[in-house]
């Protein structure tokens, strides 16, 4: 199993915008999409460590640590560590996995179409960070009708 952390608070993927350059319009990532995607792309490098990329099909759990907003009451701090409130807020965790996925492209594997099975949690934490646990998808068993993964 790879696993890292991303610091920082989560940032979702940002949506390509029309620019001109040179008198031709193009599709530009937004910066502050490209910097995330490098920080994600920096932590996952050096997780792996030098080893050769995933090949096949892989699995990937993502945990969002959200931060928790400083205007809030000591009381309700500490019900959003304890799980009792949940962030739903922006990011879009869905735009936030897209970050950390696309990040990690030539990095941990060829490519994010290898991700078959992907797990995600949101919730808040004193220190806002992106914990990503990666391996590979070695055994699918059906029990009752859900997809039980198996880790090798």
């Amino acid at each position: 199993m790879i696993s890292f952390t991303v610091p920082g608070q989560p940032q979702g993927k940002g949506r390509a915008k029309i620019v001109k350059i040179g008198g031709f319009s193009r599709m530009a990532t937004p910066a502050k999409t490209v910097a995330y995607e490098g920080l994600v792309a920096h932590a996952a490098q050096h997780a792996m460590n030098g080893r050769p990329l995933l090949e096949g099909p892989v699995c990937v759990e993502l945990q969002l640590l959200c931060q928790i907003p400083a205007s809030w009451s000591r009381k309700k701090q500490a019900e959003a560590i304890g799980c009792a409130i949940f962030p739903t807020t922006k990011p879009d965790a869905d735009n936030v996995a897209k970050a950390i996925l696309d990040g990690c492209n030539g990095v941990l594997w060829r490519d994010d179409v290898q991700v078959v099975f992907l797990m995600l949690k949101k919730r808040y934490s004193a220190v806002p960070c992106v914990t990503v646990k990666v391996w590979p998808q070695t055994l699918r068993v059906l029990q009752q009708g859900e997809l039980m993964v198996v880790e090798a």
